[in-house]
């Protein structure tokens, strides 16, 4: 049976706005139902452990999907996400694959993550399907490839795009912008219409644009596993 890491953020502060972020409930849903459906051991971790900050926003009725009201009633699951385990106590080797759910909170916390960093960085020397989502390959920023050159330097990548940002209107609450970020690092970037599906696969680096791409994003690991 695979396993699989799904890391999300410990952080809440919408930069100072005094509001509130965390994760997006539509990019951990899916995905953790696509893997649980599938058969796949489960493991939550985020940097803090425990209960991670949820995104308000997300938690909103007209953001709901099939998936997160399934997540609603299940609670073998909501018991789950309360206790994740912290990203201290993780091993890369001990995973088949790694997935990151977006929201705004990793832009501040798993970004700068000495832990995070390093996970990523094993996780895709050993050949691993690493796929993140929406905000989520905003965690990359400070990635290295085995040869010391920014991880997505070259690879094709998408993430939650610059028009997106000022869609929701936080371009100037973020610490960076994914798509400026990705491009800077030398990305190969590219991106569907605003909120639509759109998912790349480059060797075993998965990227997804937006909420929802999060459920493809999880096929896509499962197809690289096999």
């Amino acid at each position: 049976m695979a396993h699989i890491l799904m890391v999300l953020t410990s952080h809440d502060q919408l930069g100072n706005t005094g509001k509130k972020t965390g994760f997006w409930l539509e990019e951990f849903a899916a995905p953790y139902y696509v893997f649980k459906d599938a058969g796949v051991q489960i493991t939550l971790a985020s940097p803090q452990g425990g209960q991670p900050p949820l995104d308000p926003k997300s938690d909103d009725e007209s953001a709901q999907t099939d998936a997160t009201r399934r997540f609603k009633a299940d609670a073998e699951a909501q018991k789950q996400l309360a206790s994740t385990v912290p990203l201290s106590s993780v091993k890369a080797e001990a995973f088949d694959a790694v997935f990151y759910p977006g929201g705004h909170g990793p832009l501040w916390d798993l970004a700068e993550d000495a832990q995070s960093i390093a996970l990523i960085e094993q996780t895709f020397a050993a050949g691993k399907p690493l796929a993140l989502v929406c905000h989520a390959p905003g965690v990359l920023r400070h990635t290295k490839a085995p040869d010391g050159t920014p991880l997505v330097k070259g690879k094709k990548v998408t993430g939650f795009t610059n028009t997106e940002e000022d869609a929701v209107q936080l371009t100037d609450v973020v610490p960076f912008l994914v798509e400026d970020m990705l491009k800077a690092n030398g990305g190969v970037y590219s991106k569907g219409p605003d909120w639509a599906p759109y998912v790349l696969t480059d060797g075993t680096l998965i990227t997804g644009q937006n909420p929802a791409s999060s459920e493809a994003g999880a096929h896509a690991v499962l197809k690289l596993l096999g």
